[in-house]
């Protein structure tokens, strides 16, 4: 049986050239960067090519990125590093009620350790308004986190007009853009972030590395201790094979951005209108123009969405009802729930995200294997009934 893979939000496959770049570095870069001799010095040489390479896709200086394990310790690095440096001044925070558990469970924490923290409602369409924002802003808040772009629905935020607000109000801003980067185009410094957050394994590079810009004149705490790696923000031998990678994706998804999105959005409405056309009681979750180009998020009407998901597994198609980091979870999605779909409509949602590798072939079987899972759980549900 044929397999393809529809589930590129919850992770990505290596790309070739970015495997042509690791597996010899693995072998042959093993100095340690912070060493003086020869083998040190030429792993500190790739390091600093990596973080060039990575700077050229965020449009930043490459003394702004800080090498770190992946998305979820660059949020954590980002909201514990600005919040726990100022505990006796502000006592404030903010982010948004869909945000990713790294952000979400880090909220928490800080909640646990006496930080107030106002969570930002959105709407229907999973967009915050920049205007909860500002009103949520107080004299002791120390720190805004939106993220870009939402890893179950796809919708982009309003993250440039976040920036401006906090920036008037001397708020620190954090972006969570694990699911934006590699698949729109992202300008540091033209977004207006102090912190923004990325991860490898979501743009074809390996598990374990990822980076969080830290704009020039902003101080984080560190979250770990030892020694002064990373311009004293991230202690810890680095992972030079690992930022390699890293840099490799991240200069191939810069060169292939235009070309290769606007092939992978085609794709994604493709697959979308498919399906609407052929199973009926179909809806679009979230916003259809401002999202990224490669997710589509939608629920069907009477059915479970875990036992589409298994039906699809058993025909060779690979898809998510949701946040990978919340797989196992009894409770429907807090994003669809924070959008108002009710627990039932929340747990019949699939997430379709695309990738490199897709192709309209792919995606017409999917179109057929979904109308026939829907076709077949319906036929079997004691409660669906179909619309007049």
């Amino acid at each position: 049986m044929n397999r393809f893979y529809f589930d590129h939000n919850a992770t990505t496959p290596l790309r070739p050239e970015v495997l042509q770049t690791l597996a010899p570095a693995l072998a042959e870069v093993y100095g340690n960067a912070s060493s003086i001799h020869y083998y040190g010095q030429i792993a500190k040489q790739r390091l600093e090519m990596a973080r060039r390479q990575l700077a050229g896709l965020l449009k930043c200086d490459p003394r702004e990125v800080v090498f770190v394990s992946g998305g979820t310790e660059a949020d954590n690095l980002a909201i514990f590093g600005i919040a726990r440096q100022n505990e006796s001044a502000r006592r404030h925070a903010i982010t948004t009620s869909i945000e990713h558990p790294a952000v979400l469970s880090a909220f928490a924490q800080l909640e646990r350790e006496g930080v107030d923290v106002t969570y930002a409602r959105v709407g229907s369409d999973g967009i915050v308004d920049p205007n909860e924002i500002r009103r949520a802003i107080r004299p002791d808040t120390v720190l805004i986190s939106v993220m870009h772009a939402n890893n179950e629905i796809g919708t982009m935020q309003p993250i440039e007009e976040i920036a401006a607000i906090a920036k008037d109000a001397g708020v620190a801003f954090h972006s969570d853009g694990v699911q934006a980067a590699g698949k729109i185009p992202i300008d540091a410094k033209a977004l207006g972030v102090d912190l923004y957050s990325i991860s490898g394994h979501k743009i074809y590079a390996p598990k374990g590395i990822g980076a969080l810009y830290v704009r020039n004149g902003i101080t984080v705490s560190k979250l770990l201790h030892g020694g002064r790696h990373e311009r004293d923000r991230r202690p810890g031998t680095e992972n030079v094979p690992g930022a390699m990678a890293l840099g490799c994706a991240a200069e191939l998804s810069e060169r292939d951005a235009v070309s290769e999105n606007r092939r992978i959005a085609a794709l994604r409405d493709r697959l979308e209108q498919g399906i609407v056309d052929r199973a009926p009681a179909v809806g679009i979750n979230g916003a259809r123009d401002s999202r990224v180009p490669n997710t589509t998020n939608l629920h069907f009407d009477g059915i479970e969405g875990e036992a589409m998901v298994i039906s699809l597994d058993l025909k060779g198609f690979a898809v998510s009802s949701g946040s990978a980091c919340s797989s196992g979870a009894v409770e429907p999605s807090h994003v669809l729930l924070a959008m108002g779909l009710s627990r039932e409509l929340a747990r019949s949602s699939l997430r379709f995200s695309l990738g490199r590798d897709n192709t309209e072939a792919q995606v017409d079987a999917l179109i057929e294997a979904v109308a026939e899972s829907a076709a077949h759980l319906r036929k079997i549900s004691p409660t669906y009934t179909a619309r007049a």
